[in-house]
């Protein structure tokens, strides 16, 4: 039989990490990377397994995950969040995955986002696959920024059941994790591609964000969960072009008000162009059907 190790790096979760840890307790081997906590997490890591390592809190919080790879014994590793769980049904999955003789090193596993007290099950937060579970030494972050996918020499294949994700719990919360961690990240992303500032994309991106999330990718049907995220993940993306604004030491660009107004009336087509393609999906009328799909083409053309 293959074995699992199980790597965890956290930073002060003494409220989410025993949830996290009993959930992954079957696992052949845990590593646990404390970013030098200062509550009791190292403590309550330290009843599930013996292997608890002490790290810097490295800002770039995909550092501490590669040392804890390297930590590993078993042949294949899982990377976990503190504020994540693993389910029976998913443990199950994983054994018997890793146990089949195959040519694969790494498998996706589909991520189910609480946030805000709901499982979000459209926009960005579902089925949000992440490259989780590897074997020892095909894998690893880049390092480079926040957000990023794992690695793999090889290749990956996709499992069927979910683990779960509790993620934001308060608006606060978003705000500041947004603010301190993603945007910086975002920001230097933009800036390693030679973002030229345009004072256009202050309305583009949130706009464009807010219209992905809410109509493309259905985030109405989450209701009004699914309609501040959108509003928030807008305001990101405005976060974003601010920050980029600021790099460049908010230098001064005089704006027509008719160059704004274009941007506008552009946004307002966008917009009413999506609202009639969710309308479309959602009526079970075929000749209503019919008309909005008229009125979307019309639209399109002016």
């Amino acid at each position: 039989m293959a074995t699992l190790s199980v790597i965890i790096s956290a930073w002060n979760e003494e409220a989410k990490i025993k949830r996290c840890l009993a959930s992954v307790s079957w696992a052949d081997e845990i590593i646990f990377v404390d970013n030098s906590s200062t509550d009791q997490t190292s403590r309550i890591a330290k009843q599930f397994t013996s292997k608890v390592f002490k790290r810097p809190n490295n800002p770039m919080l995909n550092v501490n995950k590669n040392f804890g790879f390297s930590k590993a014994t078993s042949d294949w590793i899982l990377s976990l969040d503190a504020d994540e769980k693993i389910t029976k049904e998913l443990a199950s999955e994983i054994r018997s995955t890793i146990d089949a003789q195959n040519e694969l090193v790494g498998y996706w596993i589909p991520r189910k986002n609480i946030l805000f007290g709901k499982w979000i099950m459209h926009g960005l937060w579902w089925p949000d696959k992440q490259l989780r579970l590897f074997k020892r030494n095909k894998g690893k972050f880049p390092g480079i920024h926040v957000h990023e996918y794992l690695s793999v020499d090889g290749s990956t294949g996709e499992l069927d059941e979910p683990y779960i994700h509790y993620n934001y719990e308060t608006i606060s919360q978003f705000i500041k994790k947004m603010d301190t961690i993603y945007t910086e990240s975002e920001v230097q992303k933009h800036i390693s591609a030679n973002y030229q500032l345009s004072w256009y994309d202050a309305l583009r991106f949130p706009i464009s964000d807010f219209v992905k999330i809410y109509f493309v990718q259905q985030g109405y049907k989450d209701g009004l969960h699914g309609l501040v995220l959108s509003i928030l993940q807008s305001f990101y993306s405005f976060i974003v072009f601010a920050k980029l604004w600021e790099k460049n030491k908010f230098n001064q660009i005089d704006i027509p008000l008719s160059s704004v107004a274009k941007e506008f009336r552009q946004a307002e087509k966008e917009v009413d162009y999506w609202i009639i393609s969710a309308e479309e999906k959602e009526t079970p009328s075929k000749t209503m059907r019919l008309l909005l799909k008229v009125k979307r083409r019309v639209l399109a053309r002016v």
